[in-house]
């Protein structure tokens, strides 16, 4: 695959307070494509970031509710992956 390809996998760190607490322990959380599974997630990590990864959870969010004004609709739906670096591995979010 191309780089493209592992940018496209990857959309955008979360940074949350949760997410900030798990970087101590190795753990790295990362908005990635609904469609990609945890082998691709792991070769565009490991890609573009030059790492290596011990073990990857995947988690599916469901779409929402929402209103605006008087239409109503869903947002899209979504994926995180939680990613464990093997030891001595660390990430430069900015």
């Amino acid at each position: 695959m191309t780089d493209t390809k592992y940018l496209d996998i990857i959309k955008a760190p979360v940074i949350t307070e949760k997410s900030e607490m798990a970087k101590q322990s190795g753990q790295y959380t990362f908005k990635v494509d609904p469609k990609a599974n945890k082998t691709e997630i792991k070769s565009a990590i490991e890609k573009i970031f030059n790492v290596k990864v011990a073990s990857i959870k995947t988690i599916n969010e469901k779409p929402k509710k929402r209103r605006v004004g008087r239409y109503s609709g869903m947002t899209n739906r979504s994926k995180k992956a939680i990613v464990t670096l093997k030891d001595g591995g660390t990430i430069d979010l900015g």
